[in-house]
Parts: C-alpha cells; sequence; structure tokens
C-alpha cells in the first residue's frame, strides 16, 4: 500500500490517555492512517521523517477568535498563525460585520486560507441596539437565515447583548437565538458574560448560550463549570490562581484556550501557542495543556475529524523540539509541511482582494476647535462624569470629577483627565458623543482610531484640543487606523485603510506600525496590560462597567445614558 509520509521515532501525544507514547506515524491522503510502536517495512512511504524523539501533538485549534483583531486579512492571517501552530480557527467576524454587514461576511468567506477557517455567526451587529449605536451594517433574523446555510458556519457568535438575552423576550438577540436553535439545534452558542453570577447567570444559561470567553476569576471559573458553562479562556484568564482552580477540580474537559484578540504586534511573536506556553508557566501539567487546545476545543465546535492523532483524522500537527518551553519545529497541514522553525515557508495565496468602496469608508466631518468647548451653567466648579481605566484588561469604572469653569466653559485641558470623542463616521446621523476619561493620558497629547470595538466609529482621546484635532484630521485623511499626536505633530500612524479595521500590507509591516502607535501611547503616559486593546473598547457598551459610543456614555449593564456634566 502506498503511503505518502511516515513521521518514525516520534513521542505521539495519546489524547485519549493524555500521554505520550514512542510511535511512528503514516500518513495517506492528508489523514492519519497508522499509529504504532512496531517497525513497519511493508509500506511504500513517498517520504520518511525521523523526528529524532521528538514530540508529535495535534495543530492546535483556536475556536474564538476575531481575524480583524490583528487587523489583518484571513489570508495574511493564515500564513502568520501557522507559524504558532494554529491549523484551525473558528472565526467570529462581527468587526468586518458592523462596518460592512454581508458584504463584509463575503469578502471574508471567499478569501482563501491553507488554515482552515471556519465561521460564527456574528450574532450582536450592532452589539447592543441602533438606539444606543451607530454601525455601517446590521445582521438581523433574515441574515442569520441566510448564514444558517453558508458550508463555513458552524456556530453563533458571542451574544453580548446581556440586558436583550436576560431581560427582554423580543429582542433581536433572542429573536436570533430562537431561530438558531429551531433551525440548528445542535449549534455551539457562545456567550459574553463578564461579571454575571446566581439567577443572572442561570438565566444567561436558561436561554440557551453555553459558553463564556470573558475575564475569569476562581470564583466565576467554579459556579459557571459547576453549572454546566464551557469556558474559554484567553490570555487576561490564564493566571496562577485560575489555573490552580481548573487543576484541582480537575477542570480540564470542561475548558478550552483561545486567543479572542491577538493585536498584529503581538502576533509577531505567538498566537494560541502563547497561551499555551503561558498555562505551563502558571502550573498546568503541558499533557493537560495540549488536551485544552487541540481536543476539547474541537468536541465544544463539534469537529469529528480533528483535534488528536488517530486513524481517520486530519493530518494537521506540530513537531515540539522542546516540550516544556512548547518550542514549535515544525507544522503540518493536512500531512504537508507549512512551517519550519528557522525558514520562511511561502504560502500559494492571492493578494487579499477587497471592493474598492472597502478602501473609502470614513464619512465625518473634521472636527473644530468649537466642538471641543463646553459651556455649562456652573460658575466655577462643575462635577462631570469620567470613565475611569484600569492598569489590567478592558474593565472600567464610573467615578465623577470636579471641573473648573473659565469663562462660562469648562476647562477640562487643565483638569487632569482627557476628553474622549466619538464621530458617526458612517455618513448617517453625524452623532458626536463626548465623554471624560480619568487615569489615560498623563501628557499633552492625542490617540485616534476608527478601530473602536464594536461600531468601528470614529473615536479620539487626547488632553489638548490642538492634539484631538490634528490627531484627527490625520486619521481622515488616511481613511482609518491608529493615530497618536503630540504638540500638534503625528507621533505614529497604522494605517487601516480597508473598512478603517484592516490593512493589506505584509503582517510584519504591519505589527511594526501598531509596535510604534503602542509605544507612542505609552510615551503619553497610557499604562494598561494591553494598551492598544484598553483605548479600543473603551466603546464597547457591554464590557463593564461604562462605556461610550456616537451617542454619548452609557451604563453598560442598565443601558442608561450618561450625561457628559451633572445637573446641566
Amino acid at each position: 500500500m502506498k503511503v505518502d509520509l511516515a513521521i518514525v521515532n516520534a513521542q505521539v501525544y495519546n489524547t485519549f490517555i493524555k500521554r505520550f507514547e514512542k510511535k511512528n506515524v503514516f500518513i495517506m491522503k492528508e489523514k492519519f492512517y497508522y499509529i504504532t510502536a512496531e517497525e513497519i517495512d511493508y509500506y511504500q512511504v513517498s517520504e520518511v521523517v525521523d523526528a529524532k524523539n521528538r514530540y508529535l501533538v495535534p495543530g492546535l485549534i483556536d475556536i474564538h477568535m476575531h481575524i480583524e483583531s490583528s487587523m489583518t486579512s484571513p489570508s495574511i492571517f493564515s500564513e502568520a498563525v501557522l507559524t504558532h501552530g494554529v491549523t484551525t480557527v473558528v472565526a467570529d467576524a462581527h468587526e468586518i460585520a458592523n462596518v460592512f454587514g454581508m458584504e463584509g461576511l463575503e469578502a471574508f468567506f471567499s478569501q482563501p486560507s491553507v488554515m482552515d477557517t471556519f465561521f460564527a455567526i456574528p450574532s450582536s451587529v450592532p452589539s447592543t441596539t441602533p438606539e444606543l449605536e451607530t454601525t455601517g451594517g446590521y445582521i438581523g433574523v433574515e441574515e442569520v437565515k441566510q448564514l444558517l446555510k453558508h458550508p463555513k458556519v458552524i456556530a453563533l457568535g458571542e451574544a453580548m447583548n446581556f440586558n436583550g438575552i436576560v431581560n427582554e423576550p423580543d429582542s433581536l438577540i433572542r429573536q436570533i437565538l430562537r431561530e438558531v436553535q429551531s433551525d440548528r439545534p445542535f449549534m455551539p452558542l457562545e456567550g459574553h458574560i463578564p461579571r454575571v453570577s446566581g439567577l443572572e447567570l442561570a438565566k444567561f444559561l436558561y436561554a440557551g448560550l453555553t459558553a463564556d470567553h470573558t475575564h475569569q476569576s476562581p470564583e466565576s471559573i467554579y459556579e459557571k463549570i459547576t453549572n454546566g458553562m464551557f469556558l474559554e479562556f484567553q490570555k487576561k484568564s490564564i493566571t496562577p490562581e485560575n489555573i490552580q482552580v481548573i487543576v484541582e477540580n480537575q477542570f480540564y474537559e470542561y475548558m478550552a484556550f483561545i486567543t479572542d484578540d491577538v493585536m498584529a504586534d503581538d502576533l509577531l511573536e505567538g498566537h494560541l501557542d502563547a497561551n499555551v506556553r503561558l498555562a505551563l508557566s502558571c502550573g498546568m501539567p503541558v499533557e493537560q495543556a495540549i488536551y485544552c487546545a487541540t481536543y476539547t476545543p474541537a468536541r465544544r465546535m463539534g469537529f469529528q475529524d480533528r483535534g488528536a492523532i488517530v486513524p481517520g483524522f486530519k493530518a494537521d500537527f506540530l513537531l515540539i523540539d522542546h516540550i516544556e518551553s512548547f518550542t514549535i519545529g515544525a507544522v503540518y497541514k493536512d500531512g504537508k509541511l507549512v512551517h519550519k522553525r528557522g525558514t520562511d515557508i511561502q504560502f500559494p495565496t492571492d493578494k487579499p482582494a477587497f471592493p474598492k468602496d472597502f478602501y473609502q469608508s470614513v464619512h465625518c466631518r473634521a472636527l473644530t476647535t468649537e466642538d471641543l468647548r463646553f459651556k455649562v451653567k456652573k460658575s466655577e466648579k462643575a462635577i462631570v462624569n469620567v470613565i475611569q481605566i484600569s492598569e489590567t484588561g478592558t474593565f472600567t469604572e464610573h467615578v465623577k470629577r470636579e471641573v473648573s469653569v473659565v469663562d462660562g466653559f469648562l476647562d477640562w485641558e487643565n483638569s487632569g483627565l482627557a476628553l474622549i470623542v466619538v464621530m458617526e463616521r458612517y455618513g448617517k446621523t453625524g452623532n458626536i458623543g463626548y465623554g471624560f476619561v480619568d487615569k489615560a493620558l498623563y501628557e499633552k497629547g492625542a490617540v485616534a482610531t476608527t478601530w473602536a470595538h464594536d461600531h468601528h466609529n470614529l473615536m479620539v482621546m487626547g488632553t489638548s484640543s490642538e492634539d484631538i484635532l490634528a490627531a484627527q484630521k490625520q486619521l481622515l485623511d488616511m481613511q482609518g487606523g491608529y493615530v497618536v499626536t503630540q504638540a500638534g505633530m503625528v507621533q505614529a500612524v497604522c494605517p487601516l485603510p480597508v473598512g478603517g479595521i484592516i490593512s493589506d500590507a505584509p503582517i510584519q509591516e504591519l505589527g511594526s506600525q501598531l509596535k510604534e502607535v503602542r509605544q507612542a501611547m505609552i510615551k503619553l503616559g497610557y499604562r494598561n496590560s494591553n494598551e492598544i486593546m484598553s483605548f479600543s473598547t473603551l466603546s464597547l457598551p457591554v464590557s463593564p462597567i461604562i462605556k461610550i459610543t456616537d451617542k454619548g456614555m452609557m451604563n453598560v449593564r442598565s443601558q442608561i445614558m450618561i450625561p457628559l456634566v451633572e445637573g446641566e
């Protein structure tokens, strides 16, 4: 019998006993054919690779992630993450859907990739309602019906409108859930439920949502898993105390590692493999970490052909040089070598193709000085509502601050606060939302972006009018991306001309540009474990506790708008 490839003398990971065994692996027609400890000489083998006692593990599977968070196209993303051992992803493309709707999704679905790319239906476009935020696209029940027929769609993406899920039986998200549960009753339904427990958690589960990927604590892990919820651990949830709960309670069957969002500059260093290494450093045994990056995610998504090294499964696998540090030596996709450590493999993918109008999507006017002046009734001091950021994660707090009043106007430039402005950018309403931010920028300057979760309107935050105006102008000129200004001068840019959220440049160039933006933000005093994500999620109205859209600041849980100035 003719066999395409044999990997001999390998320490093969056995998923079902979670141990390594010295084996030879035979591959035929892109699938594993036979795994044995015997020396077989009666196969006609086209190619033999001596693993030299290296470790052979299944390809990594990331079941909750957003390609757009890496600010690149599916084709370029595939090339980048294959080098990190990721052979299958389930992408929730709700970012491109928020900008372009179904047209944006079709543009993503049609792009070629060596890695297997499946998709989850964006369930939250917009993340709340059109009354609370303006988006370019919209995914309703009719669009969901169309997407359920697409062969690449295998899950419902994260349902984020908590209020609509638990308190409004006829909300859009409840209608979408009913449609999916009726048409595809066994489809995995993904949830987004930060800081939810008790009866509210029960209501969320009762609606049919059975997974959560948000920031976890030891208490939330125990409560959610013991209530039947599957947990997906992104980087910020992989901590020693969280891993201890998993290990002590043997919760491995009920969790998987995912990435959710990986910025383009971070993608140059690692992807899901980096989260595996982080879990190892936090005390998880390597055999269990591999299990939770391969088999449990495959099982969660209903894959019947990957996630383990057994006959009949897809021959997606890694050769690991050093198991303790999870150092990847080679990556194989469908039995073919696609990456070898120390070399660059060129994949036969075409340059990303997007419609021409995707490159001209930012439609709002230039700000003026008058837009940044706020007349108030108070004569000396005014109380303003403020978004206070944290140095870790994306959660915020609602605080109030006193700001001096000079000649009837807020003297915000001397308040120690940053002004944040969100402008509707789709040419629909011209809305402008205003807010103040504490613990953001400590120097005079500004940061601006069109990559504003999830509505992707134009957002600019600064401590001086001069810098806010300069940053916004540059952003308009380059049709989206990130800009940092100081003393009225542009310090760093990262152009994202495709819908204001994606670059078609090589990932190395994109990563370098984003790194410069990050460093410029740090120079202005921005402090967070992920500066880019922290800033970009100030506009995400489903992430606790207070955020801002083009309609203004709002309490995320109650969805009640919050005025800029108290008593005005």
